[in-house]
């Protein structure tokens, strides 16, 4: 290419193809009517790398809804091949003919433009933080870590909801693909733990943002972040699947005789989320009161009544669950603060010196007004005792169809998920709860398990019997 960057159109319909196809696009199940592309700014990759854009897509729905998605796009004026698997369109430029455009992301060459930008947001040498702002987007960088400009970038496969980049075994970049204006939760919370020195979630190094197109009053996308990258770090639900798996293998023994144990870890991650809410009281403080406890009921029975038509099975059990939420109503406060708000075992890594939390944007189907809403703790905690009993209940499901088989394995399912269940919920609280802490708990499970189906027949919709499960026993008598 030439030292002039392209400057094509894309277009919208193939772009619109690519978003909606890709795993991390959160719109799956509506109905879209069509993208507008705008350009946020550009990357500079240096005299090798190739031209590197920024576009954010605006998906319209046939609902009325919008949702922004970040694509950066590397653009070249030839096939490449080793890309195909990123390609996302090829448009015609005024003084370069056609340009191929990929999903920089899959591009190492274009990559490292980000980890340039952040090296160079530095002031005052080594160690010092800063700022700087390259083709409209301004790359922030916190103090305390001296990156390595040298380190090759590598896409990490693993991730649906956003896309990340290794940087050698130095750095890693989230890339955020659903964009909001104003603060992204996840660069907040984890430069508040940051600050405050928690040991349980990785520390950020940087972020980088651009103006909200269109905004004329300052509002900002926050598009990425760079943080530490654990290198010896297990994620949580994999871990708890190789447990699981232990089990199944062992017939003639119980839970906490396989070697494979791991209410212990449950317990140490149980300390892990307690201390973490500690810090972000502590850190972010709400400045809010109290939730009214009939609110709360009225939020949860709201949603369930907006997930019913569209999950039928729940029918048959939305009688017993208005009870559960309206027994909150009755309480006489909930406490919020800060807290992750979509927690689960992957969103959780364990390292050799102990474990970590991940990806506190919230959850992915709340607007961004929601997920910076102060709630009560024990939606975290409910998320994780949710996440305890999808464990085993994915293992089942790659199993025969033995009916003898299947029903030890059940037994033996149900068994691992209580013991973790109770050694997580013990170590969070430090004891037994009290009747009001088990009736909120009771409540944020079966309104996590609401959503858990909606999202289940959205987007795996053989797997909505694992949440049907646990909403048929949630409020059920003994």
């Amino acid at each position: 290419m030439t030292d002039q960057t392209p400057d094509p159109t894309p277009d919208q319909a193939a772009v619109l193809d690519y978003v909606t196809g890709a795993r991390w696009f959160g719109g799956k199940g509506r109905e879209t009517r069509g993208a507008t592309v705008r350009r946020l700014g550009a990357v500079d990759t240096g005299p090798d790398g190739p031209p590197v854009v920024v576009e954010v897509v605006e998906v319209t729905y046939a609902d009325g809804g919008t949702e922004h998605y970040q694509v950066p796009l590397a653009l070249y004026t030839d096939a490449e091949t080793r890309l195909d698997h990123a390609f996302v369109g090829w448009w015609e430029d005024p003084e370069h003919g056609w340009v191929h455009g990929y999903d920089a992301v899959h591009d190492r060459a274009a990559m490292a433009g980000w980890l340039r930008g952040f090296v160079a947001a530095r002031e005052g040498g080594p160690g010092t933080g800063g700022s700087g702002e390259v083709g409209g987007l301004r790359f922030e960088r916190l103090p305390g870590h001296e990156l390595d400009p040298e380190t090759t970038a590598s896409v990490f496969s693993g991730e649906q909801s956003n896309s990340s980049v290794f940087f050698g075994e130095d750095a890693i970049l989230k890339l955020f693909r659903k964009v909001t204006p104003g603060p992204n939760p996840d660069i907040e919370i984890h430069r508040a733990l940051t600050a405050a020195g928690s040991e349980h979630v990785a520390a950020l190094y940087g972020w980088v943002e651009a103006q909200a197109p269109g905004s004329d009053d300052g509002d900002v996308l926050q598009l990425g972040m760079l943080q530490q990258f654990l290198r010896t770090a297990s994620d949580g639900f994999e871990l708890a699947l190789a447990s699981v798996r232990n089990l199944f293998a062992e017939a003639d023994l119980h839970a906490h005789e396989v070697g494979g144990d791991f209410a212990a870890e449950s317990e140490r991650l149980g300390l892990a989320l307690r201390e973490i809410h500690t810090a972000l009281a502590a850190a972010l403080p709400a400045g809010a009161a109290p939730l009214p406890p009939a609110e709360l009921a009225a939020t949860m029975t709201r949603r369930l009544e907006q997930v019913v038509p569209a999950v039928p099975q729940l029918a048959e059990h939305e009688e017993r669950l208005r009870r559960v939420f309206d027994a909150v109503a009755g309480l006489d406060e909930v406490p919020v603060q800060r807290v992750h708000g979509d927690l689960h075992l992957g969103q959780t890594l364990r390292t050799a010196l102990g474990w970590k939390v991940v990806d506190f944007e919230g959850e992915p189907a709340k607007s961004l007004a929601e997920r910076i809403l102060p709630d009560s703790p024990w939606r975290d905690v409910a998320g994780m005792l949710r996440s305890f009993a999808y464990a085993p209940a994915s293992v089942l499901r790659s199993h025969g169809e033995d009916p003898q088989g299947a029903t030890q394995l059940a037994f033996r399912a149900a068994e691992w998920t209580h013991r973790n269940q109770n050694h997580f919920l013990h170590a969070y609280a430090g004891g037994e709860l009290s009747a009001a802490d088990r009736t909120l708990l009771d409540a944020y499970t079966a309104d996590k398990a609401v959503y858990e189906c909606l999202y289940e027949t959205r987007n795996r919709p053989s797997w909505v019997t694992i949440p049907l499960a646990a909403v048929a026993e949630i409020g059920a008598t003994p």
